[in-house]
């Protein structure tokens, strides 16, 4: 069942992050950069594919977005491959969008059942956890209550989740697409708004369990049938710029949802780099498309 945590502070002290989010959002714009630090973009800005450029690269990345984005994204398993050292950035990563009041959303696809996704819910949303971001993504095809433990834990420190709903990868219809009317996404969307529903939305135009919804997408939210403004959620939709969406098709493909997207770019703005003033540009033009 959903969480019956509807109070406006949460027990760590801080508003919830569907407050925090929009607020961000209104300052700043509904654009979240993702740190991505990929072998071609580090070797593009002339650094080693290596623990010392993964850190140079995340933190330039932080450095000129502080104060301009509504959030960031580093990407979790460009950290992983380099280990634990890796991980260490990470770590360091998400202190320094703390300190730069950024949103961090950790793109982590986190998904499993019983203590193990307790673990995950620990690690990535635990108050002292070096891992603990604002937000993470989840993977619900485990079944949607599977990720229970994150979203208790979630709402009660303030934190926030991204469920995977509606991606826009060809592989992803194989699932997300089945039942039709009913299918599993929408069924998935439908549970997302009910734990929103459980939340005091008083003055704020979404919740705190949010949902992944692709850039690409296309006519599949109608074909499906999926009313997003049921679902109160706010949208983390991946795949503007090097993907191939456009701020001009997103409006067009999420309509009447538009409000409650929060576009994301990553190549697409880091390919300007390594220089910082080069990278909040394209940030900026970027950011501009979507308003």
């Amino acid at each position: 069942m959903p969480s019956t945590n509807n109070t406006t502070v949460p027990q760590a002290g801080r508003a919830p992050f569907g407050h925090r989010l929009a607020s961000a959002m209104a300052a700043h714009g509904p654009l979240c950069v993702g740190i991505d630090p990929h072998p071609g973009l580090l070797a593009a800005w002339g650094l080693n594919d290596d623990v010392e450029g993964l850190r140079a690269f995340s933190l330039r990345v932080v450095e000129a977005m502080a104060g301009q984005v509504a959030a960031l994204k580093p990407q979790v398993a460009l950290f992983e491959r380099h280990g634990s050292r890796g991980l260490a950035v990470l770590e360091e990563t998400l202190a320094a969008c703390a300190e730069a009041k950024l949103l961090s959303i950790a793109d982590a696809k986190r998904g499993d059942i019983g203590s193990t996704m307790a673990a995950y819910a620990d690690a990535w949303l635990g108050e002292g956890s070096p891992l603990a971001s604002d937000a993470v993504t989840l993977s619900p095809y485990l079944g949607y209550e599977s990720l229970r433990p994150a979203l208790d834990l979630a709402a009660a420190t303030g934190r926030g989740v991204f469920v995977l709903g509606l991606t826009s990868n060809p592989e992803g219809k194989a699932v997300q697409h089945v039942g039709g009317d009913e299918s599993v996404a929408k069924r998935i969307i439908t549970a997302v708004g009910a734990e929103n529903a459980a939340e005091n939305l008083s003055g704020v135009p979404f919740g705190s369990t949010g949902l992944v919804i692709g850039a690409t997408v296309g006519s599949a939210l109608d074909e499906l049938g999926i009313d997003l403004a049921a679902s109160a959620a706010p949208i983390l939709a991946p795949g503007l710029g090097a993907q191939g969406a456009t701020g001009a098709e997103m409006k067009v493909s999420f309509g009447a949802f538009w409000p409650q997207v929060l576009g994301t770019s990553s190549r697409d703005i880091l390919r300007a780099g390594p220089d910082a003033k080069s990278l909040l540009e394209a940030a900026l033009r970027t950011r501009d498309s979507l308003v």
